[in-house]
């Protein structure tokens, strides 16, 4: 089925009245944060002033000086913060928890969550090794929670445009070539904060640089494109272009992930000259490229011309994370597609193989679990 998609960057705005349970006809949905340290929190706090039925239950790092960045900026009182993930849980008991600490981070959550029950929800990639993703494979089974990942492209119009022309329209054939172009100029160029800087580029907590930062998308999409489908072999080299600024990871990554009968191309990195998410799809007689959220251009046939689209909006529980992961939690949707544990377990295969590729300098041939 079609997948979730964007995650929407809006301005700060105080918690308090837009998320007051007595402007919501329903009870509020009580929402907690663990982990302050990755970037796109702010982001993802900043969505919520969006979502008047959303709670902001709790907030948790060690960090007193980030707590208190957050706190001021997001006018969060003082008794919804907290130092600990467990201690949180404990005191709000939230209707699902958002995960903002380093991958690294995520198998401890997640076991924090599943221990009491609690859906969950972690930002991309879904772990830095196979061994932390069978972690939180296990601790999602024995539990029965919900786990899902959250990628910014998952809320792309155009991805859904792109599901719907190959998969429900079968408009060009067969997938035969898929190219994704993810990344921007570097961390430290885009100024991302210190707390987020210091863990994306160690490549225990992050798992490596551009490659695993990166490159995930592109091994989501194209996993999702391939109805999770496993590759034959994967093929990768990295560079490190700037040292001086990236002394222990990659910043580019180049990734060739192979099929029976496709080939998908990751380029991810952190030395484009402009923000870049984009996906290219080929089939045996047409193509359709995603040029960011909400442009697709598109050819049927080698001799009709190419013609360009405006995706139409997303189902009501698909627009972004904060409805995806409500509408997971109320039950109201079963995790599936791009958000999925199934499809971010394979990519966390194809990842963990490129690593390997890029370090020995081999293909690394049929990723098993």
């Amino acid at each position: 089925m079609p997948a979730r998609r964007r995650f929407l960057m809006l301005s700060a705005a105080p918690f308090a009245p837009s998320l007051s349970s007595a402007q919501s006809p329903q009870p509020p949905f009580r929402l907690a944060v663990a982990g302050l340290v990755h970037g796109h929190a702010r982001g993802f706090l900043n969505l919520l002033q969006r979502h008047p039925e959303v709670q902001l239950a709790g907030v948790s790092d060690p960090s007193g000086p980030l707590r208190h960045s957050y706190s001021e900026r997001f006018q969060i009182p003082a008794n919804r913060l907290f130092v600990s993930i467990d201690e949180m849980l404990d005191r709000t008991r939230p209707d699902a928890v958002a995960l903002f600490g380093s991958t690294f981070d995520h198998p401890a959550g997640v076991e924090a969550c599943a221990a009491r029950r609690i859906p969950v929800m972690m930002e991309k990639p879904l772990a830095v090794s196979l061994e932390h993703a069978a972690r939180i494979d296990r601790a999602s089974r024995q539990s029965g929670i919900p786990v899902i990942v959250n990628y910014e492209t998952t809320w792309y119009r155009s991805h859904a445009a792109l599901w719907r022309f190959f998969r429900e329209q079968k408009a060009a054939g067969a997938i035969r070539k898929m190219v994704a172009m993810d990344g921007h100029m570097g961390p430290r160029e885009i100024g991302v904060g210190p707390e987020f800087f210091s863990w994306l580029t160690d490549p225990k907590l992050n798992g490596a640089g551009a490659l695993f930062d990166f490159g995930c998308y592109g091994a989501n999409l194209m996993t999702w494109m391939l109805d999770n489908a496993r590759p034959l072999s994967v093929t990768a080299r990295t560079l490190r272009i700037k040292p001086k600024i990236y002394s222990h990871v990659d910043d580019e990554a180049t990734i060739v992930v192979d099929y029976p009968a496709a080939q998908g191309i990751i380029q991810a990195s952190w030395n484009w000259p402009y923000h870049r998410k984009d996906f290219e799809v080929y089939g045996e007689s047409g193509y359709a490229h995603a040029i960011g959220g909400n442009l697709v251009r598109f050819r049927t046939a080698p001799r009709e011309p190419e013609q360009t689209l405006t995706p139409p909006e997303l189902p009501p529980d698909e627009t972004d994370a904060v409805t995806y992961l409500r509408a997971i939690a109320r039950g109201r949707l079963k995790p599936a597609g791009l958000s999925s544990l199934e499809n971010n377990l394979i990519a966390t295969e194809i990842l963990v193989a490129a690593r390997e590729s890029a370090r020995t300098g081999r293909t690394v041939t049929r990723p098993v679990k």
